[in-house]
């Protein structure tokens, strides 16, 4: 799994390439947390687009990246997320601390 991001004021996207699994999961962890606290980061916005897999450590590690931003009033938000993702954000509760859009444009619109 390969890991590509960009701040845009507050707002980081950030773009996985690849499966995301316990494997990677640490590093990718730590990555965001550097760049949260660093750049001052309010809102992360997750772009599936390149994902094909994805297990429960993907989704704890959404969940803990959602609890530091939201102790800055900030939010998260999924997009361009497909088939199976889709199925496994709506069972695992995900879409209701983050909001779901079909492209990174749309949700950079309501930040």
């Amino acid at each position: 799994m390969k890991l590509v991001y960009k701040c845009i004021g507050k707002n980081m996207v950030v773009k996985f390439i690849g499966e995301i699994d316990h494997h990677q999961s640490k590093t990718v962890r730590e990555e965001i947390d550097s760049v949260i606290y660093n750049d001052n980061i309010k809102n992360i916005i997750f772009d599936f687009s390149n994902v094909d897999f994805m297990d429960s450590s993907g989704i704890g590690m959404i969940l803990g990246r959602y609890k530091k931003v939201e102790d800055k009033d900030g939010k998260i938000f999924l997009v361009n997320v497909r088939g199976n993702l889709d199925d496994i954000f709506k069972i695992s509760g995900l879409y209701s601390v983050a909001q779901k859009y079909n492209t990174v444009s749309e949700a950079l619109e309501v930040v």
